[in-house]
């Protein structure tokens, strides 16, 4: 696989520049056939476009939609949820452009987030494409027909891309419309357990050490099997917390369907704000979701997930969680904080908002969450 984003492009640019004449007669199509949700987001991002997903399958229940997913994701859309196609695209490797191309001949096509992707919808052959105002760089812009306003209340993003689309907001998840994927059997852990995921996107996102030891200690006398969890490159954060290993880890050991199940048989989980725990609310098993630089509100249940078995972990208001970006967007409502460590001047040496997150209110929240 090519490791350069530039063979994808200039196909993409070369399609677009073929059917620019198309450009002068362009209409909103009467008759929605087929649908392209075009997009290259992290796994929580992409699960948070469930919403989006259920809302066009209610207004358009007759029509073919697909969506683009970054390849590591593909087996957990494999059984089709809510009808809606997935397929395989990393703007990196040129093969899943070319499968994409196949599918081109869309009626309509909605950018949930970076307007880049409006090119690959143009150049797919998409007769109306809409997206959300705001995203800085006229070029992403060019090929959009329908630039709608980002929500000017606060709003879950859930809840803020069904926006793309008229009408109501989507009826309620409902685990019973995303049938589990298959997977390679793994060693399943036995009796009541819960998953500790210590990794996340960003390290200043990850909590303290003793912090996770004590909270399985709790667990564990509490009479749970405690197991740890975390991706292919993190085995070390499993190591630091855990160096003698009381505790079984599948770190590193699990693919995304794998994990889906270790997930689905769980009494809890705990992690930080990370795509796991969008994955634990699509599962629907209950998830305490600890927040750092990320908004609780922005990334939580909204109305969608309201009846998710859910509980979030933040101390709100903090002080640098300060920056008002959504998605390179400015909006006045947003709260977080996308600073990274190592990065150049005014970025974060430390993580004080995940150090300020205390044992006794992830204590709490998953008691609550057990009891039910």
């Amino acid at each position: 696989m090519s490791t350069s984003r530039l063979p994808s492009r200039l196909l993409v640019v070369a399609l677009s520049l073929l059917r620019l004449p198309t450009r002068l007669r362009r209409r909103r199509p009467a008759q929605v056939r087929r649908i392209l949700i075009a997009h290259h987001l992290l796994l929580g991002d992409t699960l948070m476009l469930t919403p989006l997903l259920v809302k066009l399958r209610e207004q358009y229940p007759q029509a073919e939609i697909w969506m683009t997913v970054p390849k590591a994701f593909y087996p957990l859309y494999a059984t089709a949820p809510y009808g809606v196609r997935a397929i395989p695209y990393d703007p990196r490797d040129f093969q899943t452009l070319k499968a994409l191309i196949k599918q081109r001949g869309f009626d309509l096509a909605l950018l949930p987030a970076d307007n880049r992707y409006s090119w690959l919808a143009f150049a797919l052959g998409s007769r109306w494409i809409i997206a959300f105002d705001g995203d800085p760089g006229g070029y992403k812009n060019w090929l959009i027909d329908e630039l709608r306003p980002y929500s000017m209340k606060p709003t879950a993003w859930g809840d803020t891309v069904t926006e793309l689309v008229n009408g109501p907001l989507p009826q309620t998840y409902d685990p019973a419309n995303w049938p589990g994927p298959d997977c390679k059997p793994f060693d399943r852990p036995p009796g009541r357990y819960c998953v500790l995921h210590l990794g996340a996107s960003n390290s200043l996102k990850l909590w303290e050490a003793q912090k996770w030891r004590d909270l399985a200690d709790w667990l564990d006398n509490r009479g749970f099997t405690v197991v740890w969890s975390a991706g292919r490159h993190e085995t070390g954060i499993v190591k630091a917390v855990d160096p003698k290993q009381r505790y079984r880890s599948y770190a590193g050991e699990l693919d995304l369907a794998q994990l889906w199940h270790l997930l689905a048989k769980a009494a809890l989980l705990v992690c930080p704000d990370t795509g796991v725990a969008h994955l634990g609310r699509v599962v629907n098993v209950p998830t305490v979701t600890l927040f750092g630089p990320g908004s609780a509100f922005l990334c939580g249940p909204g109305e969608f997930w309201r009846n998710s078995r859910y509980a979030s972990v933040t101390v709100d208001p903090f002080p640098c969680r300060d920056q008002h970006i959504q998605h390179r967007r400015l909006v006045d409502w947003v709260r977080r904080c996308e600073r990274f460590p190592g990065a150049p001047p005014n970025q974060c040496p430390e993580a004080k908002c995940m150090q300020a997150i205390t044992l006794e209110a992830v204590k709490a929240a998953a008691e609550k969450l057990l009891k039910v």
